[in-house]
């Protein structure tokens, strides 16, 4: 998912994974499927066995902590709510987009793997 133009420049029209934050009572595999359904209008159900790796970054304005899945989707028909772009691609095609500094090792991660 692409980003738009957002109040932190290092930010803004990066790529990322989609994802966002973990509401009280939430497990992460719940909050994660609420908020595919919410940024992009997608169901998805996930367990904790789908973990595939958690990063944590410091940016300049915040810190973040990404718990990431690998996750099947039942259709790549998605609706862009909060993001300008979209790329569906293949493990070896990820590096030709410029990523946020955060989801960068997940795709260095994704890049060593020859199944997905």
């Amino acid at each position: 998912m692409q980003r738009g133009s957002c109040r932190y420049d290092y930010m803004a029209y990066k790529y990322e994974f989609p994802g966002g934050k973990i509401e009280e009572g939430e497990t992460k595999e719940e909050a994660l499927s609420r908020e595919l359904k919410e940024e992009i209008d997608i169901n998805v159900t996930i367990s904790n066995e789908q973990h595939f790796m958690t990063v944590e970054h410091v940016y300049p304005d915040f810190t973040i902590k990404m718990y990431s899945y690998i996750c099947e989707v039942q259709s790549k028909d998605i609706v862009c709510k909060e993001h300008i772009d979209y790329k569906w691609l293949k493990c070896n095609q990820l590096g030709d987009l410029d990523w946020a500094v955060a989801d960068i090792p997940i795709v260095k991660e994704l890049e060593s793997l020859k199944r997905i």
